[in-house]
């Protein structure tokens, strides 16, 4: 007991030599018997050369939205929060090339030779959704004013690689298409059900069955809606990319020969998380962004 006193003392006065001892026996206690516990952990190391793609879903939105009251069939506070959320995430992790968001999804894409979280599956997902996440109920107050959150939101998560520029692509598209499907039925559905009187049930069994040619039909001629003029936003989703943006900034600076400060105004280039409402399908979209594709991003 004597000898423990001691050394504590001796640490406590600031003495290297204890303090070098006591370093050396936690080295030494760190490996202990149960450290084998860590040899049933899996390996989960991202493949090379892919684009690791993360992709949230809001779990049981269905409700979340009916008990918060969303406007229907879409609300615009509910959707710059998700985009907010997103640009969020993408700002904490720098490796993001693009995400793509609707309703209450988004997709984010990792660059090929990210190394971040040593590629780690189950990093990049649990990172981007706990951040998505926290991020919602942060932000709810700035979007929602007047409604109250009465209970946090959960989302789930999944990782997909996709090896070739064509695959990424192909899934973006796949995304946006079926924004495409969903924001259509949704839009005739509300309107029959808010505009005609249908019940939900109802107004399914109206549009069971029917084509996109068929629904963009009710809209016009029953609510002289033509689709194609809803707001881009609701009907292609909300891409997310790096863009270089000039800010002009207010200065003060000091100037030779005298003594009072002046106020002048300096142009700063910044790199930011910038939403695009475009189509994503064609090759217009990826002629214009060739460095999101880019090898050496």
């Amino acid at each position: 007991m004597l000898v423990c006193r001691r050394a504590v003392s001796a640490i406590s006065a600031g003495s290297g030599r204890g303090a070098g001892c006591l370093r050396g026996r936690r080295l030494s206690m760190a490996k202990s018997k149960f450290e084998y516990v860590r040899d049933f952990e899996a390996d989960d190391t991202c493949l090379p050369n892919c684009w690791i793609v993360v992709r949230l879903d809001g779990r049981n939105f269905h409700r979340f939205s009916e008990q918060h009251e969303f406007k229907k069939p879409n609300d615009d506070r509910a959707l710059h929060l998700m985009t907010k959320c997103a640009q969020t995430v993408m700002q904490e992790l720098e490796d993001i090339a693009i995400a793509y968001g609707q309703s209450d999804e988004y997709s984010f894409v990792f660059k090929k030779k990210s190394r971040w979280f040593k590629r780690r599956a189950s990093k990049f997902m649990t990172h981007v959704v706990s951040q998505f996440a926290s991020s919602y109920v942060f932000y709810w107050k700035d979007y929602f004013k007047d409604q109250q959150l009465m209970y946090p939101p959960g989302f789930d998560g999944r990782i997909v690689l996709y090896p070739s520029n064509q695959n990424l692509k192909d899934y973006l598209s796949w995304r946006q298409a079926d924004c495409h499907i969903n924001n259509l039925y949704n839009t005739v559905f509300w309107m029959l059900v808010q505009r005609s009187g249908l019940t939900p049930v109802q107004a399914q069994d109206r549009l069971q069955g029917t084509l996109a040619g068929d629904k963009n039909e009710i809209l016009f001629s029953e609510f002289n809606i033509n689709y194609n003029n809803e707001p881009l936003m609701y009907r292609k989703g909300t891409v997310l990319i790096w863009q270089k943006t000039n800010e002009v900034v207010t200065k003060k600076i000091k100037l030779p020969k005298e003594a009072e400060e002046k106020e002048v105004q300096v142009t700063r280039t910044r790199t930011k998380v910038v939403p695009l409402h475009c189509d994503i399908i064609g090759d217009q979209f990826w002629e214009e962004y060739p460095e999101i594709l880019a090898e050496d991003s």
